[in-house]
């Protein structure tokens, strides 16, 4: 049953000040076109794609040269080019401003803080550039960094990238192994580490697993002090470097900037590498800040001065789509451990200090925030927050009704999906727009996103794949070590031809929103109809006893049964009772055939570093076929 009314509708006034609104006069302007309403002008985006991506270089103030031509080879989804003839440098247009104001702050929960000036940013990235190119880092090499969301991290992604040179990361949570199943196929030619790190209030040591990995990598490592107790004469072993060392003998001075094609590499990102060893997925800088420029000036509506906060680690995407809130002359705000150390009110105490305006995060932390009982509403000043903005899984309609009850009932939120395959977003928020219980607001400009059924026809009231029929600029440049590109259409177009397919189970609203169901490689078909996984999860976690579920389909007796697994909280047991109301509520609440066949209760949910549940890997194990990467 649809809701009749919307959890939130932007004030008339609102809209007339968005920068969404700005941006839609300006186009209007521009290019002499009238727009009826925010639809016919994301219509205009896609079908006039040479003029809107020109009009986001020009209005965002992009610094780099342009050149002649906006796109080649327009309707070819796997030839087309942005700007071909285009200069830029992506350090360049993150470090535009200077001066004392914050540009970054961080904590590290409640152990460590900081906070660095514009100025400050620019001198470490200075004296990090130095040190960079004179050990010989150049255009195309490639650093690799295990390291916490921390400045340091800022900085050193920035100096590398102020070269032309490629940075990839992940967290210091990784094992040994999971580290090399991805730096060990890209060839770094610089490994960066953290010596130490704080998790719910305990120090991990990093430092002698970083100096197994820079071994077996062959490189050197540059060890960056933050938690570790290890301060041993290991630094000043050979192929140990020390990150004070490293900058001591250099004085800040102005920087230099190497500007390449807009299809230069800029990012490594690694897939979850459920089925396999991960995908080394490349990204351009042109891309990447084109497209992150549009999602945060438009979509989120963020401007120079306000505190930008996300939740995630530096093996995540978003922390990538982060730290370019800088190019918008936001102020990043870092935060790196457990968001329930020491408990469960220490984001919302650092939202409130510092007055986020934006707050993302995962929507199993919002569903943790819900089930420990926390109104941070009520317990908190949180008179600054305007956005907040959820990803990572589908959120779940309980888990929006919670944000407007429990956190502030006057703020957008935007559930946003789309992933490391495009280090950005698909489907997101929208400013001049009402927020539907359960709905994600709709396409990103210039993006020609539709729902397809099996035969490759949009569907309309029912569910199908997500797919995007136009070139974007955001797409891979590639994968690492695949010379023909046979793994990237295999990836993306091996599906529908020249279509973009992009791997989730998803259905349009009457609003003209998107519900994301899940995975579609995780799809369940009962008797031959496909169930998404995320309706199950919806109605489960709304029963106080679970704090979390994985259903997988087994097959079974030539057919496919649905498997339910729960986690229950302390004191609570998988009784006849509860089996029975697990079933009701999701009988009542989706249909008889999400039924789970059996309901089995578990002591955890295995779930990849970036907090996904890991649906593939259990239904491997459930049908005795062995889980192709464990390190995930």
């Amino acid at each position: 049953m649809t809701d009749t009314n919307p959890l939130w509708t932007p004030s008339a006034e609102r809209i007339a000040h968005s920068p969404m609104t700005h941006f839609i006069d300006w186009c209007a302007n521009r290019y002499g076109v009238h727009f009826a309403d925010y639809d016919a002008f994301h219509r205009w985006s896609v079908e006039a794609r040479e003029d809107f991506w020109s009009a986001v270089w020009t209005y965002c103030g992009v610094i780099g040269e342009a050149g002649e031509r906006v796109l080649i080879d327009r309707d070819d989804m796997l030839n087309a080019r942005f700007f071909p003839d285009a200069e830029l440098n992506f350090a360049e247009n993150l470090l535009s401003r200077s001066g004392s104001e914050d540009a970054i702050i961080f904590r590290g929960e409640d152990k460590v803080e900081a906070r660095w000036s514009w100025d400050r940013l620019r001198e470490e990235v200075s004296r990090l550039q130095q040190a960079f190119a004179e050990r010989g880092i150049e255009a195309g090499d490639r650093i690799a960094a295990m390291m916490p969301n921390m400045p340091q991290t800022v900085a050193l992604m920035l100096a590398a990238t102020s070269l032309g040179a490629v940075w990839s990361s992940c967290s210091p949570d990784f094992g040994e192994q999971g580290v090399l199943d991805r730096f060990g196929q890209i060839g770094p030619k610089l490994f960066i580490a953290c010596d130490g790190y704080w998790y719910n209030g305990k120090r991990q040591e990093v430092a002698d697993k970083a100096k197994a990995v820079a071994e077996k990598l062959g490189v050197p490592l540059l060890l960056v002090p933050y938690a570790g107790t290890t301060q041993t004469d290991q630094e000043n072993e050979a192929g140990i470097l020390h990150y004070d060392d490293v900058i001591q003998p250099f004085q800040a001075k102005s920087l230099t900037y190497a500007r390449q094609p807009f299809s230069h590499p800029l990012y490594i990102l690694f897939s979850s590498g459920t089925t396999g060893v991960p995908k080394c997925i490349v990204h351009s800088a042109g891309g990447t800040l084109l497209q992150h420029l549009k999602e945060h000036r438009f979509h989120c509506e963020l401007i120079e001065g306000e505190r930008f906060f996300y939740f995630t680690t530096c093996g995540w995407m978003m922390w990538n789509w982060l730290v370019t809130g800088l190019a918008s002359g936001a102020t990043l705000c870092l935060y790196d451990g457990s968001p329930f150390a020491p408990d469960g009110t220490v984001l919302f105490d650092y939202a409130e200090q510092e007055g986020f305006a934006v707050f993302g995060t995962s929507a199993k932390y919002i569903d943790a925030v819900r089930k420990a009982g926390l109104e941070p509403g009520k317990t908190h000043d949180l008179s600054a927050l305007r956005l907040v903005t959820s990803t990572g899984s589908p959120l779940s309609p309980e888990g929006f009704s919670f944000v407007y009850d429990g956190i502030k009932s006057d703020v957008q939120l935007a559930s946003i999906s789309g992933g490391t395959d495009i280090v950005s977003c698909f489907v997101l928020g929208n400013p001049v727009k009402p927020v539907w219980k359960g709905e994600i607001q709709g396409p990103g400009l210039g993006l020609s996103v539709d729902v397809w059924d099996d035969e490759g026809k949009p569907v309309r009231g029912e569910k199908g794949e997500l797919v995007c029929t136009a070139p974007f600029p955001c797409q891979p440049i590639m994968f690492w070590n695949d010379p023909d590109g046979e793994k990237y259409r295999a990836a993306y177009f091996g599906r529908f031809d020249n279509v973009w397919c992009h791997g989730d189970f998803a259905e349009w609203t009457v609003h003209g929103g998107l519900i994301i169901h899940g995975r579609s490689d995780a799809t369940l078909n009962p008797g031959g109809v496909r169930i998404g996984t995320a309706e199950i999860y919806n109605q489960v976690e709304t029963i106080d006893e679970v704090l979390e579920a994985l259903c997988i389909g087994q097959d079974w007796d030539g057919d496919v049964r649905v498997v339910l697994f729960v986690r229950l909280k302390d004191g609570a047991s998988l009784d006849d009772a509860l089996i029975s109301r697990i079933k009701n509520r999701i009988r009542t609440g989706a249909s008889p055939r999400h039924v789970p066949a059996k309901i089995i209760a578990v002591a955890d949910i295995p779930r990849t570093k970036s907090g996904k549940i890991v649906e593939l890997a259990v239904r491997d194990v459930v049908h005795g076929r062995a889980v192709k990467n464990k390190e995930a």
